[in-house]
């Protein structure tokens, strides 16, 4: 059956359309008073692992806010944790991996999991997701790139450099590529489960790849991603985020990837300019500029539909959402959007 709102997926096979599609990342979250309820009664993680508890997070935005997509509401960190690393979720800490790889022998003891048995419930969640969204707006899955998932593991925690995922990659660069490619490996088979249980595109988020020179980044992060989009693309659109990573869109739009995310340090004509002008691009809206009234949000929204053009683009945020945006301010982002003529 056909997607009954499909303009995000006509942008992403670069179809004219009336207006740009709009979503914002992190949009099942926490900015909304019906998620916080839920996460007052169950922790992250059994939120993540309950399919019933991720959809209902995953369809209370279309409910609110009305985007024209969902994105199911999981984590990154399931990836590492499927592979047999530790990861916690600490109250005003975030994600603590208590046993962080730094030898060679830490790697050789990661595995490459059998999806099934270990990611089974986010396959459930997509399922039962669809079911709730009935055909009215496409779903997303989403997994983080290899290079931002190695950060995770070896630096332990959040790291405002990665100095010791960095330092790792320098001084043991042949142990870090075996690492790379086992959560490359992984990454790729996750994907394509959660394409087979029914999502309509995927997202791989780069959170940590402007932490790396362009150098480095091509041989630490792209290369791996770029694995994903090639085992990938003959079966949905990929659209490839890398936060801070302006200086690689035009390798990135060299490759099979639908749509690239940019964030709000780049302007939408240097990322017009830097992609080749073609390829369909997603973002950038300051994610803090959302704490502004509501006409300076609209004018701001415009002014950027403008700029990237109506075409070829995909409304959302440069990353992912507050926690303390109003819904209100929400909802007006989305709102301006299908205002605009």
């Amino acid at each position: 059956m056909s997607i009954k709102n499909d303009l995000f997926l006509k942008a992403l096979r670069n179809e004219p359309v009336e207006r740009p599609p709009v979503w914002m990342m992190r949009q099942a979250g926490r900015y909304l008073p019906e998620f916080r309820a839920l996460r007052d009664k169950y922790d992250f993680f059994t939120r993540c692992q309950t399919p019933e508890l991720a959809a209902e997070i995953t369809v209370q935005p279309i409910r609110i806010v009305k985007p024209d997509a969902a994105i199911l509401f999981s984590d990154i960190l399931v990836v590492p944790q499927a592979m047999g690393i530790e990861v916690l979720m600490k109250e005003s800490v975030g994600p603590f991996l208590p046993n962080p790889i730094r030898t060679v022998q830490d790697v050789e003891k990661v595995i490459v999991p059998d999806i099934h048995e270990t990611l089974g419930y986010v396959m459930d969640a997509i399922k039962l997701t669809k079911e709730m969204l009935n055909d009215e707006v496409p779903l997303i899955g989403f997994a983080g790139s290899p290079w931002t998932i190695f950060c995770y593991a070896v630096e332990g925690k959040g790291s405002k450099s990665f100095d010791t995922a960095k330092g790792f990659c320098f001084s043991q660069p042949e142990a870090a590529h075996v690492l790379l490619q086992k959560i490359t490996d992984t990454t790729i088979a996750y994907l394509k489960e959660k394409v087979k249980a029914g999502v309509n595109a995927v997202q791989v988020f780069d959170s940590w790849g402007g932490m790396l020179s362009p150098v480095d980044y091509q041989e630490f992060s792209w290369k791996y991603i770029n694995q994903i989009v090639e085992a990938l693309a003959t079966e949905t659109h990929v659209i490839v985020f890398g936060k801070g990573c302006w200086f690689a869109l035009g390798d990135m739009a060299q490759s099979k990837a639908s749509a690239l995310g940019v964030d709000w340090t780049c302007s939408a004509r240097n990322a017009r300019y830097l992609s080749g002008g073609r390829i369909t691009l997603q973002g950038n809206f300051d994610p803090s500029r959302l704490l502004s009234p509501i006409p300076t949000i609209k004018k701001m929204v415009h002014q950027m539909i403008d700029e990237f053009g109506k075409d070829n683009y995909i409304v959302n945020l440069g990353h992912g959402i507050l926690p303390h945006i109003p819904v209100d301010h929400a909802k007006a982002f989305i709102d301006a959007v299908k205002e605009y003529k």
